[in-house]
Order: C-alpha cells, then sequence, then structure tokens
C-alpha cells in the first residue's frame, strides 16, 4: 500500500468538514472548498472521473450554500439592524421536491453511467455514478438544511467506501466508513435541533 499525500490531507481536511457538519457550524462550507479542489487532482489521479467532474459542482455548490446559511432569508446584503439574523432553520424537505429530486437523481445515475461506459477507462462505472448521483441531491439538500439529506450520505458514504477500497485509497474508504456512523448521528442531532425548534416557535 502506497501512501497518497492528497488521501491523507484530504481525509483530515474530510474529517473536519463532517464535524462540523454534525455541528451545523457555517465554516464547513471553507473547509469543503479546500478540500474539494484537492480532490480534483486526487481523483483524476485516481480515475474517479464523475467524482473529479462533480468536485466543481460541489465548489459551486459551497458558495451557494454559503450565502444561503448566512441569509437564509434570501437577502442580498448582511442584516444591518441590531440583532443579528437567526440562522437558517433544519426543515424536512417538501414530499414535492423529495419527488422530483429522487426522480432527477435516478436520471443522473443512468445519464453518468452511460457516459463513463462509453467514454472513459473507468473500471465502476455503475458505483461511481450511483454516488455521484446522490452526491449532486445531496449536497444541494444540505445548502437548504434539509434533515434528510443525512439518509442521502448515508446511502453514498457506504458505497463510496466500498469503492475507495477497491481503487487503493485506504484513508478516504476508512473516512468514509466513519462518515456512516457520523451521517447517522448527525440525522439524530439535526432532528433533535428541528424538533426543539418547532417547540419554541409554538
Amino acid at each position: 500500500m502506497t501512501l497518497n499525500p492528497l488521501d491523507i490531507t484530504t481525509t483530515a481536511l474530510g474529517l473536519a468538514y463532517i464535524v462540523l457538519e454534525y455541528r451545523a457550524s457555517i465554516w464547513m462550507w471553507v473547509v469543503g472548498a479546500l478540500m474539494q479542489v484537492l480532490g480534483i487532482v486526487l481523483y483524476y489521479d485516481k480515475g474517479l472521473y464523475a467524482d473529479c467532474g462533480m468536485e466543481a459542482y460541489y465548489l459551486a455548490m459551497t458558495a451557494y450554500g454559503l450565502w444561503k446559511w448566512r441569509h437564509p432569508s434570501g437577502a442580498s446584503a448582511p442584516h444591518s439592524g441590531p440583532e443579528e439574523p437567526k440562522p437558517l432553520a433544519v426543515t424536512h424537505i417538501p414530499v414535492r421536491l423529495a419527488l422530483v429530486w429522487t426522480a432527477i437523481a435516478l436520471a443522473l445515475w443512468l445519464l453518468i453511467w452511460y457516459v463513463l461506459s462509453h467514454f472513459t477507462d473507468s473500471t465502476v462505472p455503475v458505483a461511481d455514478a450511483f454516488t455521484t448521483a446522490l452526491s449532486l441531491v445531496g449536497v444541494w439538500a444540505l445548502a437548504h438544511k434539509y434533515l434528510e439529506q443525512w439518509l442521502v450520505w448515508v446511502a453514498v458514504d457506504v458505497v463510496t467506501c466500498w469503492l475507495y477500497f477497491q481503487k487503493d485509497i485506504p484513508f478516504k474508504a476508512s473516512l468514509y466508513g466513519l462518515y456512516v456512523v457520523i451521517a447517522v448521528a448527525g440525522y439524530y442531532r439535526w432532528r433533535a435541533q428541528m424538533m426543539a425548534g418547532h417547540a419554541k416557535a409554538q
């Protein structure tokens, strides 16, 4: 097993990212941006082309997520009053949006699978396409602070853990194994926060 500096560095950043996400800290977007830039280089080198291409989308969603979390009401400028603006609240994804994004995820999976199978030398097109498609949906749900984003990441993390071991990226593979545990814990933490917010509003 060869130690890859990018594997180790992105693993450390990824651990910091998931802890910040668990705590619903806005700083996760900053850490995520650095992790994504380095991830582009790592994934390209390992032939994970879908993951590599996805990082550009992640960077765009990082900017959007940072803005959304800072301005939950959609305001374009920081709050100028004497009080700090209320943070974006954790909520359930509306059923209509859940159905729409499930269909989008399925369509993306099939499309990316086709592209990887016919236009690249990928040896894992099904799994790579699956994690990519779900991640595209998951990061959007995260930007809106929907509780169900954690369920998406559980599925992504389980498959990615296996995939990265197959691709000899052991540190990040182990990290994704840890992500599964943290994603489950994060779901219950965010749900508790959401219920507490509802109780306070009543």
